[in-house]
């Protein structure tokens, strides 16, 4: 059971979309999927076709403040396999809350760890949706995680934001969670027509080499109208661009398994 984060501490990278995408593929190829929404935006809630705007105890929200256990706040998503903890606002005042909490940086790790032990449903991946900041919600996420898959858009400023992005995970490997991997980067948002695109592939490949998925996400109108809709894009319209290639990255994100499976 493995538990990833998807993670960029910048918004609008095409985050929430990898998330409600990747479970969805996954899902659909018989494994089964816990989204966690740990945005206090929501969009991977709404992006799943449920409510942001519900009683937030029975929320993510409602477990790091201790007055829920996990698996009071799993919902069912209309898609098989594929089961959601949604969020709301409330979760952005839960920083100041637990501020005095020497073991904040630890809550989610233990009720995750409290449900997997004694658990009666059972995953075969938890995908978190970090919010798109450094903050102690993300420093949550990092230390529940066995690794981390980070979308990056291919556009001017993108690698920048990487490199901060990078020093904050070398430190909380070193302090809080040794286990830690970068499972891949996604580049998203491609467009072949501007030479940018590709001059960001180019220089992550170099730099991040076998790191960067085959995979490249490109700019597509179906996959920004699907969450509207409430659904993923490979069910809203799986034969557009931005379906096909997330159906190729689930393939390649499955393919790594069986990679690390036989490196074993």
């Amino acid at each position: 059971m493995q538990i990833i984060s998807i993670i960029n501490q910048k918004g609008g990278v095409g985050k929430t979309t990898t998330v409600i995408n990747l479970a969805a593929g996954l899902a659909q190829q018989e494994k089964k999927v816990l989204v966690i929404d740990l945005d206090p935006q929501g969009n991977a809630t709404t992006g799943l076709g449920l409510s942001n705007l519900e009683n937030s105890s029975d929320t993510i929200y409602g477990v790091l403040n201790g007055t829920r256990s996990i698996t009071e706040v799993i919902k069912k998503t209309e898609f098989e396999n594929l089961d959601i903890i949604t969020s709301n606002v409330d979760l952005s005042g839960l920083e100041i809350e637990i501020a005095s909490d020497n073991e904040r940086a630890f809550i989610l790790k233990v009720k995750l760890a409290a449900y997997l032990n004694n658990s009666r449903g059972y995953y075969d991946y938890i995908l978190i949706d970090c919010p798109p900041s450094l903050s102690l919600l993300t420093v949550m996420a990092l230390v529940s995680s066995h690794s981390l898959v980070v979308p990056l858009q291919t556009e001017f400023f993108a690698l920048e934001g990487l490199t901060q992005l990078m020093k904050t995970i070398e430190r909380i490997k070193v302090n809080l969670n040794p286990e830690l991997k970068i499972r891949g980067i996604l580049l998203t948002m491609y467009d072949k027509r501007n030479k940018l695109s590709s001059q960001v592939e180019k220089e992550a490949r170099d730099y991040f080499k076998e790191k960067v998925y085959l995979t490249i996400i490109p700019r597509n109108v179906r996959l920004s109208e699907a969450p509207s809709h409430g659904m993923p894009v490979l069910i809203y319209d799986k034969s557009c661009p931005g379906s096909k290639s997330y159906f190729s990255f689930t393939d390649e994100f499955i393919g790594q398994e069986q990679k690390i499976g036989s490196a074993a």
